[in-house]
């Protein structure tokens, strides 16, 4: 399959990125920082900006499926990203009939998602953090999912909850809309996302996704995705 995966150098990208060739796809590589991108058979670098919309124009042209695996660090900044580059995405395929794109969101768009067993989370992690600090980036997760949802594309919605790494990908769980679980390693979520590309079972739906094999240290977490760079 030939995949297009938009924001290639973030964490969830790269992982994306390598799953995939692991896999023997063709994976076209857009970012403003591709050159960073160790040369691999199968890939293409592209240096360009998902908000720009010749350049995705020109990446999605030939391609099969594209994948977003944009992202920001928290913060209370207006963001416009999710919908700009979805929005861009979505006119390039309409014009040169590409059918399946996959865009990476959060369980907080979901509003019944409340993991279970999870009352700190709840009570005082998530309302300050997801709903204060980061607030303007599931603002605008939900407007790029409107736009999903008013196209006619078959999209995928892919929702993981607190994103860590980890090295190898563990026994995920995946659920519609969103997944009962706190944690989703990226490497978990890129596992998800190339199997539904393959399987096409949430098609024009939400897909949750968590891991609940391991978990990360609430405070290292928070720290470490809130100072790396996307």
């Amino acid at each position: 399959m030939r995949i297009v995966v938009l924001g290639a150098t973030g964490p969830t990208g790269r992982e994306l990125t390598g799953q995939a060739l692991a896999a023997g796809h063709q994976v076209t590589a857009v970012s403003r920082r591709a050159a960073s991108l160790p040369a691999a058979a199968g890939l293409t670098a592209v240096g360009a900006d998902a908000t720009d919309p010749d350049a995705l124009d020109a990446v999605v042209r030939g391609s099969d499926a594209v994948v977003s695996a944009l992202g920001v660090p928290p913060g209370r900044r207006p963001v416009d990203l999710y919908s700009s580059a979805t929005r861009n995405a979505l006119a390039a395929m309409g014009r040169h009939g590409v059918k399946r794109l996959l865009v990476v969101s959060s369980s907080v768009t979901d509003p019944h998602w409340r993991p279970s067993g999870a009352l700190f989370f709840n009570h005082v992690l998530d309302p300050y953090v997801n709903r204060v600090i980061a607030r303007t980036a599931h603002e605008d997760m939900r407007r790029m999912e409107a736009l999903l949802t008013d196209s006619d594309l078959d999209w995928t919605i892919a929702r993981p909850s607190g994103l860590f790494d980890h090295p190898v990908v563990t026994d995920y769980q995946v659920a519609e809309n969103s997944g009962d679980g706190v944690f989703t390693a990226r490497a978990d979520l890129a596992a998800a996302m190339l199997r539904e590309l393959a399987g096409g079972r949430f098609v024009r739906r939400a897909m949750g996704v968590v891991t609940t094999a391991v978990k990360p240290g609430i405070p290292r977490l928070i720290w470490r995705e809130a100072t790396r760079k996307k």
